[in-house]
């Protein structure tokens, strides 16, 4: 799968923005689940980068940021 191919998918996608986020915008990312990956970019600006981390990754990163956020 090239860029174009990847782009074009992630537009496609369903995002969600962290529960975590206010209504007054600032520093938010958005998340949305694909084939195997997860796709992850700035709320803010939605054209812009997205990161693709595998799903082992992801569930990898939420629980060191979620047991982080408790100490």
């Amino acid at each position: 799968m090239n860029n174009a191919e990847c782009s074009a998918t992630a537009s496609d996608l369903t995002w969600f923005k962290s529960s975590y986020s206010g209504t007054e915008g600032g520093q938010c990312v958005e998340v949305a689940a694909g084939a195997g990956v997860m796709h992850v970019r700035d709320s803010k600006d939605v054209a812009g980068p997205v990161i693709r981390v595998s799903r082992e990754a992801w569930t990898g990163f939420v629980g060191m940021a979620s047991s982080q956020r408790g100490a």
